[in-house]
């Protein structure tokens, strides 16, 4: 640092404020400071850093699968958001219990974590961990957490307010696994929007988020003059249903999803979905974790991203 201070031309101060991402020295100078870092092949030493400031500059993922699509855009998105920050990511599966996650997360002295989706349900029934600082992803707001989700029951209202504006007469839900958070508030937002245009709530029909599951519920459905789908996936296996019974999709039915999958566009016919914004989703959880870690600000306890209607031909 002392070398990179002597050939920039400013204090050794300053080359740490650049190192360590301050706001407080101009372009110019910082763009000085990072070209002597170039040329020198200057790098920060992380654990020398954490013995000074007493942290690793890393935080955790902790997740129980990545064959859903919202888990791996998820990792994506905070490994990305977390980059940004100067952290860096590391990946541990709650497949053997949360606890144990926790474990291997200590032991390699993370700062903090980010726990997903099925994984947060784990949160709540156990005691949270010493010394790591947690945010959770999809899951109920807890005493003494910060809870980061999308508006799954807004983007769910939204739907169903979507198919009955187009004319059906009732919209039909094929939902997701019981114990899922994202799953029961998408469930509450339907209900809601056929309560509030006074339409009768039809008994859901339940999947496990694969297409597999939406194509083995197509019988159930064979009726439905409209269906709301939990997922993206769940909606595709119901369309290949629809078109062996030889239902129009969406003259006989109207379908929407959510998630809005990349190949929603090439299903047949392209799915109308609600859009979960998974990166602005992912900077609310690295932001409002960093802000713990380092104490710079307050979390809010709750933090909700909003969700987008997508309008395709599946719903025309």
């Amino acid at each position: 640092m002392a070398m990179v201070a002597a050939r920039a031309g400013v204090s050794g101060q300053t080359v740490s404020r650049v190192v360590n991402g301050s706001p407080r020295v101009d372009p110019e100078t910082r763009a000085r400071i990072e070209s002597a870092m170039a040329e020198l092949g200057y790098r920060p030493h992380r654990a020398a850093r954490a013995l000074r400031t007493g942290r690793s500059q890393t935080i955790g993922l902790v997740l129980t699968t990545l064959t859903t699509f919202g888990n791996s855009r998820m990792l994506q998105a905070t490994a990305e958001a977390a980059a940004e920050r100067g952290y860096a990511l590391v990946l541990v599966t709650a497949a053997n219990g949360v606890d144990a996650a926790f474990a291997a997360l200590a032991e390699q002295e993370a700062d903090g974590a980010i726990v997903l989706n099925e994984a947060s349900a784990q949160v709540a029934a156990n005691a949270l961990p010493h010394g790591l600082r947690l945010v959770i992803v999809d899951a109920p707001h807890t005493v003494g957490l910060t809870v980061v989700h999308s508006d799954h029951a807004g983007g769910a209202f939204a739907a169903t307010t979507h198919l009955l504006k187009r004319g059906y007469a009732s919209v039909h839900h094929l939902a997701g696994p019981a114990d899922s958070f994202a799953a029961i508030e998408r469930e509450r937002g339907w209900r809601k929007a056929l309560t509030a245009a006074d339409v009768e709530v039809p008994e859901p029909v339940r999947g496990d988020w694969s297409a597999e599951s939406g194509y083995e519920s197509g019988t159930a459905l064979s009726a439905a003059p409209a269906v709301f789908c939990a997922n993206d996936q769940m909606a595709l296996g119901l369309l290949r249903a629809f078109a062996e019974q030889r239902r129009g999709v969406p003259a006989d039915v109207g379908v929407i999803g959510f998630d809005d999958v990349p190949d929603a566009t090439n299903y047949q016919p392209p799915l109308t979905t609600i859009r979960q914004d998974f990166a602005a989703l992912a900077h609310r959880a690295v932001d409002a974790l960093i802000a713990d870690i380092e104490g710079t600000e307050a979390a809010s306890a709750e933090a909700i991203v909003a969700t987008t209607l997508i309008e395709r031909e599946s719903t025309r």
